[in-house]
């Protein structure tokens, strides 16, 4: 297949392109185009032969539930009702990255939902993301843009890296803002974080009071799941090379990495080690990236995705990562880190 690839300007995109690329999407083909998280790869949400394609290209299984992207608050055509609890999070946080699960209407197609009776919903605030949607005149299912289990896309490189010839049209848009896909809260009964991402449980509780954690969130799924959300279930977010979290107090940590990086060089391993900007002096041996700073946790957010890319093309065998406090953001950074480990953690 052969794959159009433009780079545009979010700040002032170019509708020349973006109508090619909405009529790309109108005819059943796939898009790739950048949101505030991670890039996405969209189909038209209503044409289930269309969304086939999303998961023959990311090579991701059918029983995996897709997002659908709107350009507009008005989704009462997708869901049985709006929930007070729904309306209340989509004037708080719409456009942005937040995806709200709630009952489907008989226009969603079984394919995006996996059959299940309810649909992921989200409103990007990415202008290219948005204008592309409008274009569209109907709801992009999205999921990320990386062949699946890989770390997701956070700039165009990633995307081409992965996709080039698996889809019809990649549309660069510069670095992703967030780094992680976005927050997932169902609420077709109590409210539970299905997937924590840029939109922080603390920020959901402020607007809806008692906001709950799905358990499987921060542990490995069992294979015979059903997951409701995307990232419940699969291997994902992962680089090439094994993974090891490192927990515990932070000087036992920085010790610990120091004796298995050694402990590597002397195998003939190449060891990467995922550093902090307040840590990465105290590493002696093995390729050291920080991942940002632990005084400003959004920082490790942006820039998770691409350290593990780095580390993939620096051909690592190993990599040792610090971990962060589970708390705001760090919620969602350490359910990454955990299903690009394969749950692999080491407390100290």
């Amino acid at each position: 297949m052969e794959t159009k690839v433009y780079d545009i300007n979010e700040n002032n995109p170019d509708l020349s392109i973006l109508k090619c690329a909405a009529k790309v999407i109108k005819s059943g083909g796939t898009v790739v185009f950048p949101t505030e998280t991670v890039y996405g790869l969209g189909a038209d949400a209503l044409n289930p032969e269309a969304v086939l394609k999303i998961f023959a290209a990311k090579g991701r299984p059918q029983d995996n539930p897709l997002i659908i992207h709107v350009a507009h608050t008005n989704i009462e055509k997708y869901v049985r009702e709006v929930p007070k609890s729904a309306q209340l999070l989509m004037d708080k946080f719409w456009p942005g990255p937040l995806t709200i699960i709630m009952k489907k209407s008989d226009v969603i197609p079984d394919v995006i939902t996996a059959g299940m009776d309810s649909v992921a919903i989200r409103m990007p605030s990415n202008k290219i993301a948005g204008k592309l949607i409008e274009l569209s005149e109907v709801p992009i299912a999205a999921p990320s843009a990386n062949i699946s289990g890989r770390p997701s896309p956070t700039n165009i490189k990633h995307v081409i890296d992965d996709l080039l010839g698996r889809v019809d049209v990649i549309l660069g848009g510069g670095r992703t803002n967030v780094g992680l896909e976005s927050t997932v809260i169902d609420v077709t009964g109590r409210p539970t974080i299905l997937r924590p991402g840029g939109i922080t449980l603390e920020q959901l509780k402020a607007v809806l009071g008692e906001v709950f954690i799905d358990p499987a969130i921060m542990k490995a799924a069992d294979e015979n799941l059903k997951p409701r959300s995307p990232g419940m279930k699969y291997r994902h977010y992962s680089p090439k090379a094994f993974m090891y979290i490192v927990e515990g107090e932070q000087k036992k940590v920085i010790n610990k990495i120091n004796e298995l990086s050694l402990k590597s060089k002397n195998e003939g391993l190449k060891a990467g080690i995922l550093a902090t900007d307040e840590t990465i002096k105290k590493y002696l041996n093995g390729y050291i990236l920080s991942m940002g700073s632990r005084e400003n946790t959004d920082t490790i957010a942006a820039s998770l995705f691409d350290r593990l890319r780095e580390f993939d093309e620096l051909n690592v065998d190993v990599i040792y990562a610090e971990s962060i406090p589970e708390e705001d953001i760090g919620l969602a950074v350490m359910n990454r880190m955990k299903k690009a480990a394969g749950y692999n953690v080491i407390r100290v």
